[in-house]
């Protein structure tokens, strides 16, 4: 193919740190008055919603798989690290020059020609793409580390807490913390089941997104979560929290040897739905 085809790549990154200032609408505009001005000829546009992180981008893939098919012999896009942040992805490209499949990339933003020092330039802007999200992605575990290690919950609060926005701390939603105390006393009793635990949850209004009752499970993962006596996991490790403690650490630990010695609690009697609309709101607030 000696006459010079070209697909149009734009890539939109869904990744904070790879965040565009311009719409992708503005970035394609641009792109298109860019391929005028070279004179170059468009075959198709090819738009991705995708982080570059990674490799498996579908029509990035699919785009490569035509070049290779002789549909096009060339790329225009933005800059370099619009088609690869990671080395891969990166190593395609150098590839596809390097077998003569591609033999014309053209950016706005970059200068590229098809020559052992172009190539050798374009390696390294994908380096430096790479190096980018690494460091950055370093630099946010860092950070996450530090945080925790004050003992900053780094996540979304659990029920019966807040996360601030205003002061960046987890505080105590009151009256969920303390139905949640409740569950708690009601499962250390070591007369309920984990069903049972959620049907009082339910008659209380603590249900899923969708409206239904929680799932045994998810009540085992709520009656086994340290955060409610002011600990919390991260990274496989529990660390001291800042936040507030709802229930004692001698509730918790009742309720974690129950949880234990049951393994899955078939056999229990099932409290009555009476008894926990009985509970009331005096109760749940001591």
């Amino acid at each position: 193919m000696n006459e010079q085809k070209f697909f149009l790549y734009a890539r939109k990154s869904t990744d904070v740190e790879d965040k565009q200032v311009r719409s992708i609408e503005d970035r394609i505009a641009e792109l298109r008055a860019f391929a005028k001005l070279e004179k170059l000829e468009i075959v198709e546009e090819l738009i991705e919603k995708q982080s570059a992180k990674i490799p498996g981008r579908p029509i990035f893939n699919a785009m490569l798989d035509r070049i290779v098919k002789g549909e096009a012999n060339g790329i225009i896009s933005w800059h370099p690290d619009r088609l690869a942040r990671n080395s891969v992805d990166g190593g395609k490209i150098i590839y596809l020059v390097d077998c003569g499949h591609l033999s014309f990339l053209k950016f706005p933003t970059f200068w590229f020609e098809n020559t052992s020092q172009g190539k050798f330039m374009l390696n390294i802007a994908f380096g430096q793409s790479k190096y980018y999200v690494d460091s950055l992605a370093e630099n946010t575990k860092r950070g996450l580390h530090q945080k925790v290690r004050r003992g900053e919950y780094p996540s979304l609060a659990p029920i019966g807490y807040l996360n601030d926005s205003r002061t960046k701390t987890v505080v105590v939603e009151k009256k969920k913390s303390a139905i949640i105390r409740k569950a708690f006393e009601l499962y250390a009793q070591n007369n309920s089941r984990l069903e049972d635990i959620a049907d009082f949850l339910t008659h209380q209004g603590i249900v899923t997104k969708g409206g239904k009752r929680f799932h045994r499970d998810r009540i085992s993962f709520i009656l086994s979560n340290p955060f409610y006596v002011g600990l919390f996991r991260y990274a496989g490790e529990i660390y001291e929290g800042k936040h507030q403690p709802v229930i004692s650490k001698k509730i918790f630990d009742q309720v974690q040897e129950i949880l234990k010695q049951r393994g899955k609690p078939h056999n229990k009697t099932k409290m009555s739905r009476k008894h926990f609309a009985d509970c009331s709101n005096a109760e749940l607030a001591e």
